[in-house]
């Protein structure tokens, strides 16, 4: 995702140090920006996974509900940087 710093004006806020949402455009990237806030200068990811995080009906692959979608990937991810 681009970091530019023009998003990061988009978090700025007459009530908050730093709001944890920005405006309407550019979710992913504000929400990125935000943590960058408090992640740097230590290696970080921003998945911006929400939108396959629930089913509304059942599939024929998988019950209406939560999909846990991604959590196999980033489990085997996270073992393989630990062998």
């Amino acid at each position: 995702m681009p970091l530019d710093e023009e998003y990061k004006e988009q978090l700025k806020s007459p009530f908050a140090d730093l709001p944890n949402i920005g405006t309407r455009w550019g979710g992913a990237i504000t929400a990125a920006m935000f943590l960058k806030q408090f992640a740097d200068p230590l290696p970080w990811v921003h998945l911006d996974i929400a939108g396959t995080a629930w089913l509304e009906e059942t599939k024929p692959y998988m019950p209406k509900g939560p999909t846990g979608v991604g959590v196999r990937t980033l489990v085997r991810l996270a073992v393989g940087w630990g062998a």
